[in-house]
């Protein structure tokens, strides 16, 4: 592996955020150091939940500028610092992902390993995807870049029909720290492929509920950073 950096989990949280915010809310952006502690902190969309204070998220911040995977930003009339993501630099190659590729690390970064239809579906509120191969073809060249790779498909749970991928970000996963929950047992007169099938169908619908909840939280956090800057 090329990559050199090897984030926390806070710096992760925060990279995440600030690329999400950048695409779903750009204008509230960039985020003052309330109002990213807050998108670090919200309940929707985050895998696990965090209860970060604002010395953390600068603490990380420091962290990330001094990677240049993010910058402070100074705007005229303002008293308050922003800060925003470097992970779409047109200087330079390195580090320069294009806004598919903004939104699915996105998405591993606040979630953790999802699998190729969840990702589908939850980065669709940040950048468009055609269909799965869409993203399929994103998560390959990902893989694949000269200063990669950034994500990592990871070993197939037994009982499971689908792989999940993780960023490589925090270093190589291992398969126990993302172990999948048990399958669920077959019942008496169903195929394990039918089980399959419907587990597949059910991951999709809670992720489509969990996107409108996002949106719903999207909202109520916008006027939260809103109501923070001065």
């Amino acid at each position: 592996m090329s990559m050199k950096i090897e984030l926390n989990a806070v710096e992760v949280r925060v990279l995440g955020c600030l690329i999400e915010k950048d695409l779903t809310t750009p204008e509230y952006y960039p985020l003052s150091l309330n109002a990213l502690t807050n998108a670090c902190n919200q309940k929707s969309n985050r895998d696990p939940l965090m209860s970060l204070s604002d010395q953390e998220v600068q603490a990380a911040l420091d962290s990330l500028i001094k990677n240049h995977l993010a910058a402070a930003k100074s705007s005229a009339g303002s008293r308050v610092g922003k800060f925003a993501h470097r992970m779409n630099n047109p200087i330079t190659q390195t580090m320069n992902f294009s806004r598919q590729e903004q939104a699915v690390l996105a998405e591993l970064f606040l979630r953790g390993p999802q699998t190729v239809g969840e990702l589908r579906t939850r980065a669709s509120r940040m950048a468009e995807f055609t269909d799965t191969s869409h993203v399929e073809s994103v998560l390959k060249g990902l893989a694949g870049r000269d200063d990669g790779p950034f994500v990592i498909e990871l070993p197939r749970q037994p009982g499971r029909r689908e792989p999940r991928v993780a960023h490589l970000f925090s270093g190589v996963p291992s398969a126990e720290a993302f172990a999948s929950e048990p399958a669920a047992t077959p019942e008496p007169g169903q195929s394990g492929g039918r089980i399959d099938q419907l587990e597949k169908e059910v991951a999709e619908l809670r992720a489509e509920v969990s996107a409108l909840r996002q949106q719903i939280q999207q909202l109520i956090d916008s006027e939260t950073a809103e109501g923070g800057i001065q």
